[in-house]
């Protein structure tokens, strides 16, 4: 079986396993990587910018070798390689997880608990919750989907269909490392350097076709394209920008301004000023158009190896 059709099966299973599946419960592949670097960081932690590209080397660069031996060992039986890569989408996507978590706040919000809507926050995204109102926690809901729909899933998705199970695995250890160490704390400014660059790498052509997918799936295409030509580049992530001033515009809502982080102050630009204040039943749209995106992706990876191949046969 040729390797455009092993990733195009392989990751299609994978990505209905999140939908049926979701995350296990224990034992999560990615929950392991997490423990395993937070291991190296503390053999190697100096603060220092080598030692951080040396623990960015060693824990990437060992989830992408533990991927080609992988690759490697079953790469004679095509039946072994669909389940594989299946297998290896399965652990690195989180479409699901974030789709529940999206919803529970959400259901918090429509019940009238906000205090229950601050508490499920966390499990989204980094801000601090009680400093956010009922509308500024729905705002933060589709801000996290639409980041998330690229890191989460399609990032994922155009490096399995560039470099196999290699690539998926390296996706995700990359964008692991960036949540753990990336972040601009006294501990970790130099340290995670290295772990914050390979991120925004890595994240940028996920993130584009992001973007892209949103304007071709949502319901305002002409907006999505206006917001992300005229609002992403005031973003602070170069990444993460284009993503969320394309939903903005695809779901016709303002995203950004001011918001908190770790008792930081941060106030990012407006992304679709033309747009309404987010609603409560915006969130679910996000993430209605979040799995179009991941579906869409899947299909655009496929398509594109078939092209590569056709070219170079």
């Amino acid at each position: 079986m040729r390797a455009e059709r092993v990733f195009a099966y392989g990751a299609a299973a994978g990505l209905l396993g999140d939908l049926i599946l979701g995350d296990p419960r224990r034992g999560h592949p990615v929950a392991a990587f997490g423990r395993g670097a937070a291991a190296v960081e503390r053999a190697l932690y100096r603060d220092h910018r080598g030692r951080g590209v040396l623990h960015t080397a060693v824990c990437a660069g060992g989830a992408v070798a533990l991927g080609a031996v992988a690759a490697r060992a079953v790469r004679r039986s095509p039946a072994a390689s669909v389940a594989l890569t299946a297998v290896a989408t399965w652990s690195v996507v989180g479409g699901t997880s974030l789709a529940r978590e999206a919803r529970a706040v959400g259901a918090a919000l429509a019940s009238g608990d906000v205090e229950a809507a601050r508490r499920r926050l966390p499990h989204l995204c980094g801000r601090d919750p009680q400093a956010l109102d009922a509308d500024g926690i729905a705002r933060a809901v589709v801000e996290s989907v639409a980041e998330n729909t690229s890191d989460a899933v399609v990032g994922a998705l155009v490096w399995g269909a560039a470099a196999g199970v290699p690539g998926l695995l390296g996706f995700r250890a990359v964008n692991t490392l960036d949540a753990m160490v990336g972040h601009r704390s006294p501990r970790y400014r130099r340290y995670g350097w290295a772990s914050a660059r390979l991120d925004d790498v890595a994240g940028w052509p996920g993130a584009r076709l992001t973007a892209a997918l949103a304007a071709l799936a949502g319901p305002d295409p002409r907006g999505a394209v206006r917001a992300w030509r005229t609002d992403a580049l005031g973003h602070p992530s170069p990444n993460a920008g284009p993503v969320e001033a394309s939903f903005a515009g695809a779901l016709g809502v303002r995203l950004g301004g001011t918001l908190s982080y770790g008792g930081r102050v941060e106030h990012r630009p407006v992304l679709n000023a033309p747009g309404r204040a987010v609603r409560l039943n915006d969130i679910d749209r996000a993430v209605r158009l979040s799995r179009r995106i991941g579906w869409l992706a899947l299909g655009a990876g496929a398509a594109a190896r078939l092209i590569v191949k056709g070219h170079s046969s």
